[in-house]
């Protein structure tokens, strides 16, 4: 017998919170693990509504060191691009990318990504019940 499992929704705000450790908090909540019934093989986490993305913080110089990188399979198709510069044209999916890699490589991870809901700006029509 399956059992319904309890859906709510937390908001973080980006601006407060650097980069690495926001995205180690968003994974926690969208995969249960904050829940007393927590179970690895079942997708029981919650949703999680971010906000202010534009103003993401990173320590160091990692706005001008850290790269991303891409490859095309071509010959010559190496691509990289800088967190400024990703943060500049989407810093929606920089959240995005971060949390999708501190998330455990398997068949839920997909249908925990469906569940972020990343915004540039304090603007969102969720009803939100738990902030961090």
């Amino acid at each position: 017998m399956a059992k319904q499992i309890n859906r709510k929704y937390h908001l973080f705000d980006a601006k407060k919170e650097i980069l690495g450790r926001l995205a180690t908090e968003i994974a926690k909540v969208l995969r249960g693990k904050n829940k007393v019934d927590f179970t690895p093989n079942i997708d029981g986490g919650d949703f999680v509504v971010v906000i202010d993305s534009d103003k993401l913080r990173v320590t160091g110089n990692k706005l001008e060191d850290k790269m991303y990188h891409y490859y095309s399979g071509y010959p010559g198709g190496m691509r990289d691009v800088k967190l400024k510069e990703k943060i500049e044209k989407d810093s929606r999916k920089v959240i995005s990318e971060a949390v999708y890699g501190m998330l455990p490589k398997n068949k839920l991870r997909d249908r925990m990504m469906t569940r972020l809901l990343v915004y540039k700006d304090n603007e969102h029509d969720h009803k939100i019940e738990i902030t961090h």
